[in-house]
């Protein structure tokens, strides 16, 4: 079977999930959290990972080297649009971005230096 980031990688590829996707011109794994807790840990058929649990996930992230990335926004001054980016940005904090730099869709063959600390 395969490891955790060997999972991950096929997982990103193969386009069937709507709630992971590659992000920072595919130096990135973004996660849309609660999509990706119905979609991918909510299955009880076909599993991907052996949990169900976002806590587990997470923590099999950091076990690889992952980090997750903060997101900074600049705030308007002017009201209105202070308030439809505070919209956005609360849609955009249920996604979740890790950075791991053995893991780069650009560079496949690094995912063999990808281990579990």
């Amino acid at each position: 079977s395969l490891r955790f980031p060997q999972k991950l990688w096929k997982m990103l590829e193969s386009g069937q999930f709507r709630s992971i996707w590659w992000s920072e011109g595919g130096k990135c794994v973004a996660i849309n959290k609660d999509l990706f807790k119905v979609e991918v840990l909510g299955r009880k058929e076909q599993q991907v990972f052996h949990t169900q649990q976002t806590k587990s996930f997470t923590r099999q992230l950091n076990a690889y080297g992952f980090t997750k990335m903060h997101r900074n926004f600049q705030r308007s001054a002017c009201l209105p649009e202070f308030l439809s980016e505070e919209d956005a940005v609360s849609a955009h904090s249920q996604i979740l971005y890790y950075y791991n730099p053995s893991f780069n869709r650009a560079h496949p063959w690094l995912l063999e230096t990808c281990k579990r600390r």
